[in-house]
């Protein structure tokens, strides 16, 4: 080489390290401005120290200095025993803190050789960085192998409770949660740990209810089926009702009940349908056996189930409208998005009202109608107690009141119905609500069937202001002794126990002390209620659950974690800066529910784990950004005008900001570190936990919206519920993978899995069709969830002799 190469290369390798030492220097001088930010607030010193460390090392190797080279390896060093120090052998906690200052030392060796005083020579540096890329990769495998994990403790015998009162005969599914009490269970067993693997699709039908825009995030299909007899009936996105053959998937009849585009809300969602038959009718007359569906335009619709016609006798050409009374009725505010309970005769229904619109949104009323007639046989407005039917000539129900928009569940033998009440219209703001919405708010209500008078309820937040509603349906089952229970799980995560007949708890509650505060004082109740027997919280936030895909973005949320009030659950809401709410409105148990073992005495719940990053807006501010109640989702305003989504809250001085799972505004990923959810086996005699594992894959969740195909389980989002058998298995979609699963109900390992081809946001069900178990599940997609939307049922069976 002659010295005019000998400088080309001299120049270049000057080039290459200073435009690493200049990188060094911005990332240093980036991370020693949050620091000193960071450090004012009361946080970890940490990067400031690094900040300083990377300007240093960054300008000595822009020098070709070799201390520069020195000087990182000490800061790597560093960082990885204080990465351990904060998070232990965590290894999704160790991410944002090692794996970029990992990559920066891999350059950093590569660029050693072109020091002036090379501490070693390019075949050095090349084998240096080999072996330190192969440290880590091993390293990374022991902490991912020997991480904090959940024990696994034995399964309880299956000899808990003889009772079958609410198991679905002859391998049927009747009702949304396997029968009206709930308890997502199946006696079959052909399916087995053992051959799971085996399972196949049996057979793929399409609703053939998509939108134009497959981008359309205002669909999502979430119904979970019915199976009765030689039939499966389901609903799809716009209330389309479909029956196929349970065997083979084809299509029976359909029925469309031409539900307008201007009446869906946030998204088009039809979570199932109810079945009724009609006592002492001739088994061949028409509607003898009926299928009922809530619908998106606030009707009630009966169709004969044997051929989908609609039921003449029933309110006017088969359908009755629950907004008569209401007032003024907006397109798109109020919608049944969630089956009714037909329980005595009676066809009990709650409704979804847009949430955190206006305080005078239309009422929360509950109304049952004749499963004949469709004639409404009571209504309960819970403020105007004595009133059993609709209201008189120019009054309304009370407007703004606490709806059920998700599942009841329902006790025909007592004559009762279970109700998993919301909040009131303003979910974030209380000082305007009616007593008897203070009383019965966030609670479980116990209805007479036949005359809607309350016989019971049990709240599990006072004055809720964190939209806290009761969104999982209860859970029915006879205990040892024959003692009637109902199971509520909360967002909050506590699991309550209450005898079903009169509401007394059977496992204990203690009020304790929770934060004061915030913008209305005088409303904050003193305590709140805590589960002794189970919680799926996790314990408090901390700085160090910050999280992010760089150390520079954990940084940003741990500022952001410092700047906001958190006092732990229950933070009052604030306008003068953001609060942290932990759990999020989707922690916790969600419509999804919980699934019960009633042979072995089993919970299982699924669970996310995810924050809020919440703010008050004054009313001005709000009305500055042009915040003002939504219409229609589709072609309507959507709230929240061209500078965010928040929700107006109109009539109360504050509107809501919500920034749903704290996430980052640039790369999109979480603030909080993993899991984001879980599903957990808990032993009900006890409320000890079983086993406890993270759900969800990492596969479709990357920074900036880019899927990693990571095959990790990090614990995503989950919504929808489990079904369990008596083959000893949990069928489970949910996640934001797109994967159905089945675990093992022993140790809570997957044991089979399949990709579907949309987000499976919905509650599989299982069933007997001609002497073969089969395993159905919607792949409909979710807007919240950011999942696919598609609109095939997808059905799974072992291989056919």
């Amino acid at each position: 080489m002659d010295a005019n190469e000998n400088i080309s290369t001299e120049r270049r390798g000057g080039w290459a390290a200073l435009v690493l030492g200049i990188v060094l220097a911005l990332i240093g001088l980036v991370l020693a401005a949050g620091g000193i930010w960071l450090v004012s607030l009361g946080g970890s010193p940490y990067y400031l120290i690094a900040g300083i460390a990377l300007i240093a090392s960054g300008a000595l190797i822009g020098l070709r200095n070799v201390l520069g080279v020195w000087l990182y390896a000490l800061l790597f060093v560093g960082t990885v025993i204080w990465a351990f120090w904060e998070s232990g052998s965590d290894i999704w906690a160790l991410v944002p803190r090692v794996v970029g200052p990992a990559v920066l030392m891999v350059l950093v060796l590569l660029v050693a050789p072109l020091m002036r005083r090379r501490p070693l020579g390019w075949p050095g540096a090349l084998g240096v960085a080999a072996a330190f890329i192969a440290v880590m990769a091993v390293g990374t495998y022991l902490v991912a192998q020997n991480g904090p994990s959940s024990p696994v403790q034995e399964l309880p015998a299956a000899n808990y409770a003889a009772g079958g009162t609410f198991t679905a005969p002859g391998g049927d599914w009747t009702a949304y949660g396997g029968t009206q009490g709930a308890q997502r269970y199946s006696r079959l067993a052909q399916i087995t740990p053992d051959n799971v693997g085996q399972l196949e699709r049996a057979w793929v039908a399409h609703t053939r209810d998509l939108p134009d825009d497959m981008k359309d995030n205002s669909y999502g299909a979430e119904t979970t089926p019915l199976k009765i007899g030689d039939t499966l009936y389901l609903c799809s996105a716009k209330n389309i009702l479909i029956a196929l053959d349970p065997a083979t998937g084809d299509e029976r009849w359909r029925y469309d009940p031409q539900v307008s585009d201007e009446w869906i809300p946030y998204t088009a969602a039809c979570r199932g349908v109810a079945y009724h038959e009609v006592a002492a009718a001739d088994a061949d007359a028409p509607c003898a056996r009926r299928i009922i569906e809530g619908t998106l335009d606030a009707r009630l619709i009966a169709v004969d189930a044997e051929t989908g016609r609609p039921c003449r006798d029933f309110g006017t050409n088969g359908s009755v409208s629950i907004t008569e009374g209401m007032g003024p009725v907006v397109p798109g505010m109020v919608s049944i998005t969630s089956p009714p309970v037909v329980v005595r005769g009676n066809i009990v229904t709650g409704h979804q009202v847009l949430d955190g619109q206006k305080l005078d949104a239309p009422s929360g009323v509950i109304q049952a109608f004749d499963a004949v007639t469709g004639e409404l046989a009571w209504a309960w407005d819970m403020t105007a107690p004595d009133r059993q039917g609709g209201p008189e000539d120019g009054e309304t129900y009370t407007r703004g009141t606490p709806n059920m928009w998700t599942m009841a569940a329902a006790d025909e033998e007592l004559g009762l119905v279970y109700l998993p009440m919301g909040n009131s219209a303003g979910d974030y703001w209380s000082s305007d609500r009616l007593p008897a919405e203070n009383e019965y708010a966030t609670s479980l209500v116990a209805l007479d069937a036949e005359t809607g008078r309350p016989a019971w309820h049990f709240q599990t937040v006072h004055k809720d202001v964190w939209d806290y509603d009761l969104g999982s349906q209860p859970t029915l089952i006879d205990l040892p002794g024959g003692v009637p229970a109902v199971v509520l799980a909360s967002k909050q995560g506590d699991i309550y126990v209450l005898d079903r007949r009169n509401g007394n708890l059977l496992t204990a509650v203690e009020e304790r002390p929770v934060p004061q505060g915030g913008v209305e004082p005088e409303q904050r109740s003193p305590t709140q209620p805590y589960s002794l027997f189970h919680t799926l919280a996790r314990p408090e936030l901390d700085e160090r659950d910050m999280w992010g895909m760089s150390p520079i973005d954990q940084m940003v949320c741990r500022i952001q974690f410092r700047r906001a009030s958190y006092k732990g659950m229950y933070t009052p809401p604030t306008a003068d800066q953001r609060w942290v709410q932990y759990p999020g409105y989707n922690g916790g148990s969600d419509w999804g529910g919980i699934a019960i073992d009633p042979s072995r005495g089993v919970i299982v719940a699924n669970y996310n784990d995810m924050p809020n990053y919440n703010r008050l807006v004054p009313r001005e501010e709000a009305n500055e950004k042009g915040w003002a109640p939504r219409g229609a989702a589709r072609g309507g305003d959507m709230g929240g005008g061209s500078e965010g989504a928040g929700d107006p809250q109109m009539g109360a001085p504050y509107a809501i900001d919500v920034n749903a799972g704290w996430r980052l505004p640039f790369t999109g990923l979480l603030c909080k570190e993993p899991p984001y959810g879980g599903i957990r086996a808990i032993d009900l005699r006890t409320g000890e936990t079983i086993w406890d594992r993270p759900l969800g894959s990492a596969r479709r969740n990357g920074p900036f919206g880019i899927p990693s195909m990571m095959p990790f389980e990090i614990g995503t989002p989950n919504n929808g519920g489990s079904v369990v058998t008596a083959g000893g298995l949990i069928f489970i979609a949910a996640t934001t993978d797109n994967l159905f699963r089945a675990i093992d109900m022993r140790t809570g390992e997957t044991l089979w899995q399949d990709v579907l081809p949309a987000g499976g946001q919905a509650t599989p069900i299982t069933y007997e069709a001609n002497g073969r178990q089969y395993v159905v599940v919607m792949a409909g997609g979710h807007h919240f969830m950011e999942t696919p939307i598609g609109d095939e049922l997808i059905a799974y069976a072992l291989p056919a002799e």
